[in-house]
């Protein structure tokens, strides 16, 4: 080779090695510099906080308390415990179908980050299903027992827990207290915790008290000439379950009414108004001992389970239902459409919880793929079944 052709040689190595280093470094330096970033697009996972300032990485709103660690809470939606302790100072409330045994019920999960109420009841069993929405928020989860396929992932550890009926994972009665029943509370409505004293042995047990979730991103209420004078969301439960919502245009809240009764908290008497409203469906089934989990690619759920809660006289096939909201233990799908109710508007769009890891974020989104941006305040997600009615009347 002359000294022509080696110059040449020479020449294109450093061309290439200049392309080579454009592509793998310097066009996402020019990127960065030159273009805006970007919102979340669906099915992206989002680094770092989303919110800015001193606020609740969950309700957008400036607190004391604000990288406190939350805590959630196994709530119950019977009746005879009705009102319901700590509802109004939750930053998100999960309500979500439990039908047991044929008897189709819901259950609810109270998410308290910038305040802890004074009593928090009455609490009831644990679901797997919300362990893993409360390991998606980084929460501490608090329940009064639970089911066999709950207790044994609070048993192997999955999340942070305080289980105030000593039955599975942290057996810490101590924490929590019965109320003396009045009326027609059953003992299983008695059951309470005291914020302070949850706050005590979430401490005593060596759990962080840092929130290490990303948020969900927030935008300004829009100004109140620009909002619609009313509207009614009636969510289509049975019964006394039945959820329904009045936007008040003064507030930009949507005043709750349960089983046809304003919805107050018993420890203050406030009227549950939350900002915003999620309606999202999500597939349904009961845990029967016949069917094949594995063959779906899933875990099965009675591995570890002793051999007579599935089979003779103490089997528990068929009474407890699993929801397919992205656990990644027995959920065979993990998302699915979704509806949000924020200023007087209805909104079409998705949801999505990756069922490859239990401490996946559950993130909404709307129509054309973006994050939803939420009001600041509480969130309230209302979890349906297919075909289950979900009414918006808007009015003018």
């Amino acid at each position: 080779m002359d000294k022509k052709q080696k110059i040449i040689v020479a020449v294109l190595a450093v061309a290439v090695a200049f392309v080579i280093a454009y592509f793998a470094f310097g066009r996402d330096l020019l990127r960065r510099g030159s273009v805006s970033p970007i919102q979340i697009e669906n099915g992206t996972t989002p680094s770092g906080p989303l919110n800015q300032g001193n606020v609740s990485p969950i309700s957008g709103l400036a607190c004391a308390n604000w990288n406190r660690r939350p805590f959630a809470f196994m709530q119950p939606v019977d009746v005879q415990a009705r009102p319901v302790a700590g509802f109004s100072q939750a930053d998100m409330v999960f309500e979500m179908p439990n039908p047991a045994e044929g008897i189709f019920v819901t259950r609810l999960m109270g998410v308290y980050l910038c305040d802890m109420p004074t009593e928090i009841g009455a609490l009831r069993s644990a679901r797997h299903d919300y362990i893993a929405l409360a390991k998606g928020l980084d929460a501490v989860f608090v329940g009064w027992g639970g089911s066999a396929f709950a207790i044994q992932k609070l048993n192997e550890g999955v999340i942070d827990n305080i289980d105030c009926n000593g039955q599975g994972g942290k057996k810490a009665p101590q924490c929590c207290f019965r109320k003396e029943r009045t009326g027609l509370m059953r003992v299983e409505d008695s059951g309470y915790a005291k914020g302070d004293a949850i706050l005590s042995c979430a401490k005593d047990f060596g759990y962080s008290s840092t929130d290490t979730f990303s948020g969900y991103p927030h935008q300004a209420e829009v100004a109140e000439a620009d909002r619609p004078n009313g509207g009614h969301l009636r969510v289509g439960y049975p019964g006394v379950m039945k959820a329904e919502y009045d936007y008040d245009k003064a507030s930009n809240s949507y005043l709750r009414t349960w089983g046809g009764t304003a919805d107050t908290d018993r420890n203050n008497g406030q009227r549950i108004a939350p900002k915003n409203i999620v309606v999202m469906t999500a597939e349904n089934e009961q845990i029967m001992a016949d069917v094949d989990y594995t063959a779906r690619g899933v875990q099965d759920p009675w591995a570890n389970l002793p051999a007579g809660e599935k089979t003779g006289p103490t089997n528990i096939s068929g009474r407890y239902n699993n929801l397919q909201i992205g656990d990644p233990w027995f959920d065979a799908t993990d998302s699915g459409s979704a509806k949000y109710f924020l200023n007087g508007q209805e909104i079409d769009g998705t949801w999505k919880k990756s069922k490859a890891s239990a401490d996946s974020k559950l993130t909404f989104y709307d129509g054309t793929g973006k994050e939803i941006n939420f009001v600041p305040g509480q969130i309230w997600v209302e979890v349906v079944i297919p075909g289950m009615a979900v009414e918006w009347s808007p009015q003018a």
